[in-house]
């Protein structure tokens, strides 16, 4: 008999045990998943019963996690070592690569606060929003932390603070953007009911909870451009209840992280290849404001999108100026080679060996900036150009604008295309190059230009581009040469560096998305034929404005001034 009571003390003293051990709250929980199985951006809905009286924490993890000592980037390996040690994490510090958090309480994980962006590092923002800002660790409750899942230690809620908080987590880890207009604020990480918090970032997000019943039925639009195959784990109130998977919807680009018809690149890829072999600038920069904005350019989880879409925007830089070099160079005969090779020769050596070296120096936000102001600076010059005393002053390119504009009427009223110039070599040097063009001479300093293609070689291997949005403007202001003998210069130039540019990404273990990559060569390879053959249809003052206005969009582009969004 006294041993049936010790048992007896013993089971009421386990039984008392467990229940301490398992909140009240994790109790009497029950729920299930609409379904195993999802397509990538589809709603992810849970119906179930929680205790009577308490709030929902349904934790939504993909079982996939990343540490950062597993990226290969060298880049992003010196990036992420150095803001662990500022925000408190390291290169063994694992989280999942999507997770979510879907309560009727968000006030208990963090903060709606004020976010300023936009503009020049030395102003605090141009423009305002909000965004979610998550609490520290330390100041979650029992409750908040016990809900967390996956996560579960405070190194851990640094690291995913971080990657949904910080643009390079975001653009690096995380993978999915919360955005205002085209500029990333942050990455969903805590998300309530839309209808009742009115915030962009839960827009899609549902929450009905009885808590005199416990009954609740939460959802959310799962993100777009999840990887197929992908599974995540779903927790209520800190126990696991179920599964599922996401299925592909649409073309998967694997490099670039993103579902996309390639046909929409080409598309892209020649609607930018004809306006770049048209001015001879800007493709690079245009190609990858089309990548941001449109194919919205990723990368592979631990790799930054930026070494994704630098290398894939060097198939335009460099396929584009193939596309239209025939006709610039063999049927119309306007190529002045001497200051063309001379500055190819300068961007290859500045964008393999010099580009390195100044990017590990210069920080990017300075030199986007000091960049803005040398374009407005030439926009500036080259709409003074065009001023009826400056036109008087160069009397060669007057002349041949006569020749030009009297050539164009012609052909139109002959019902026949217009012929173009070709260039007569008068003298060769390697300081002194002296040419014929429509019958009106011409001078300039090919060895100039060869320096002068070092500096622009750092710039391409920067930001991926070709350079020709300095060359243009230079050659036509300090070179005083016509747009129509520029143009075919710029693209060897861009030929040049987009193989150097090339050479270095591949070096450091940077490839393109092979799909992106290949669509891009042959919208650019279309658009560089088209390109050359609409020029002929533009004045050279028309050519200079078009010229100008994509300097100050660039003037815009580099100060984060984005006046569209």
């Amino acid at each position: 008999m006294a041993r049936t009571k010790r048992y007896a003390v013993l089971s009421i003293l386990l039984a008392a045990a467990l229940m301490i051990s398992v909140p009240s709250w994790a109790q009497g929980i029950s729920a299930r998943l609409a379904s195993d199985t999802y397509k990538a951006g589809a709603v992810i809905s849970v119906e179930g019963t929680i205790p009577p009286g308490e709030d929902l924490y349904m934790t939504i993890a993909a079982q996939d996690t990343f540490a950062n000592v597993e990226t290969d980037g060298p880049h992003e390996t010196k990036t992420l070592k150095a803001d662990g040690e500022k925000f408190g994490f390291t290169a063994q510090t694992r989280i999942p690569i999507l997770y979510y958090v879907l309560t009727n309480r968000p006030d208990v994980f963090g903060e709606v606060v004020k976010k300023k962006f936009g503009g020049p590092s030395f102003m605090s923002g141009l423009y305002s929003t909000t965004m979610f800002k998550l609490a520290e660790y330390d100041n979650l409750s029992a409750e908040a932390k016990e809900a967390l899942g996956p996560i579960d230690t405070a190194e851990q809620w640094r690291f995913f603070k971080y990657a949904h908080e910080k643009k390079f987590g975001i653009n690096t880890i995380t993978k999915e953007q919360t955005k205002v207009g085209k500029i990333t604020i942050f990455s969903r990480s805590v998300l309530t009911d839309y209808d009742k918090s009115g915030n962009y970032w839960d827009e899609g997000t549902s929450i009905n909870l009885d808590k005199s019943t416990g009954k609740f039925l939460a959802s959310f639009d799962s993100f777009r451009h999840t990887q197929p195959g992908k599974s995540f784990d779903v927790f209520v109130n800190g126990e696991k209840i179920g599964s599922y998977t996401m299925e592909g919807k649409g073309f998967w680009l694997s490099t670039a992280y993103r579902y996309m018809n390639p046909l929409w690149i080409i598309i892209g890829a020649i609607l930018v290849g004809a306006y770049f072999s048209m001015i001879g600038a800007a493709g690079g920069m245009l190609m990858a404001a089309y990548q941001v904005m449109i194919v919205q350019t990723s990368s592979p989880v631990g790799i930054n999108a930026a070494n994704v879409l630098r290398p894939s925007n060097v198939a335009l830089t460099l396929f584009s100026p193939l596309g239209s070099f025939y006709r610039y160079a063999v049927v119309e005969r306007r190529v002045a080679w001497p200051v063309g090779l001379s500055f190819g020769v300068g961007i290859l050596i500045g964008s393999i060996w010099l580009g390195k070296y100044a990017t590990a120096v210069l920080p990017m936000a300075a030199y986007k900036e000091w960049l803005a102001v040398l374009v407005v600076i030439m926009g500036i010059r080259t709409l003074y150009e065009l001023s009826p005393q400056v036109m008087e002053k160069r009397k060669n390119i007057k002349a041949m604008v006569q020749k030009f504009n009297k050539e164009v009427a012609a052909a139109k009223a002959e019902g026949r295309a217009a012929e173009m110039g070709k260039i007569e070599p008068v003298k060769s040097g390697l300081t002194n190059y002296r040419f014929k063009f429509w019958g009106e001479e011409f001078t300039i300093n090919p060895l100039l230009f060869g320096i002068l293609g070092l500096a622009i070689g750092v710039v391409s291997r920067s930001f991926g581009i070709g350079g020709g949005f300095l060359l243009v403007p230079a050659m036509t202001t300090l070179g005083a040469l016509p747009m129509y003998v520029a143009v075919p210069i710029s693209l060897i130039g861009t030929c040049f560096s987009s193989i150097g540019s090339f050479i270095g990404y591949i070096i450091n273990g940077y490839w393109p998305d092979l799909w992106l990559f290949i669509a891009i060569i042959v919208g650019g390879f279309v658009g560089g034929m088209l390109g050359s053959r609409l020029q002929k249809l533009f004045s050279e003052v028309v050519l200079k404005w078009i010229l100008a206005i994509t300097l100050f969009f660039l003037f815009f582009r580099f100060f984060k001034i984005e006046i569209w969004i």
